[in-house]
């Protein structure tokens, strides 16, 4: 009787050794790869543009936006919560906004829409056009002493002299930049420059004539001017 419990004693062992053998080989299970915020991603291109998303995704909407179109402001108003949904926090898409630059006052609002990180740019975007009755309404009503110093020749006075006329300091001052900050991005002649050469090749390239426009995984869209019509356009490729 003894040696048959000793025998069952060791046959026991041996089985939980073998079990803690096999549970020791087995590999550990692969975590889920964290959901990426792709809300959250944005990068800043050689061409002076940003992307917001994921730089993979097979759908890439790109932008051409100038700050003192009201057309733009109607765009982003409509079009901006819808794109975040289904296009960019999916994964599936990328929207990529370039700078049009059409006159002083474009290119004031621009240098202020890029300035900070990448990380600002597209709350900056957001709030020019957002806010963009407001800003622009003083423009109808300027003194010949403000037109005049919107005139000279000191690039940095003149951008200086727009923001202040138009209020854009306190936009800026919302956004978490002082006024130092601000006036650093004002003084950003070279920016400026690269903006509006890029808005002429914007015109050459993919014969940009007029803002908002749109160019769809690199085809320009001729006719879309609205996001009524950019719409079932992106919708398709969705599918």
């Amino acid at each position: 009787m003894r040696t048959m419990f000793r025998t069952i004693a060791l046959g026991l062992a041996a089985l939980c050794g073998a079990a803690l053998l096999t549970a020791a080989s087995k590999p550990a299970p692969t975590p889920a790869p964290a959901k990426v915020n792709w809300n959250a991603v944005v990068a800043r291109t050689p061409a002076d543009s940003h992307v917001l998303g994921n730089p993979a995704a097979p759908i890439k909407l790109v932008e051409y936006i100038s700050y003192t179109c009201p057309h733009c402001a109607h765009f982003e108003a409509e079009s901006d919560a819808q794109l975040r949904i289904g296009l960019v926090g999916p994964g599936k898409g990328s929207i990529e906004v370039r700078s049009f630059v059409r006159d002083p006052v474009d290119v004031t609002v621009a240098l202020l829409a890029h300035c900070g990180p990448p990380s600002k740019f597209f709350g900056n975007h957001m709030t020019f056009l957002r806010h963009q009755s407001t800003w622009m309404e003083p423009i109808g009503r300027l003194s010949d002493a403000q037109k005049a110093r919107w005139s000279t020749t000191d690039f940095a006075a003149r951008t200086r002299a727009i923001a202040s006329d138009l209020g854009l300091y306190s936009l800026m001052q919302a956004r978490g930049y002082d006024r130092p900050a601000t006036d650093r991005c004002l003084a950003n002649k070279a920016l400026a420059e690269r903006l509006a050469q890029h808005t002429k090749e914007a015109v050459e390239k993919d014969f940009i004539s007029g803002t908002p426009a749109f160019v769809l995984n690199g085809v320009p869209l001729s006719g879309t001017f609205t996001w009524a019509t950019l719409k079932p356009q992106v919708e398709a490729r969705l599918r």
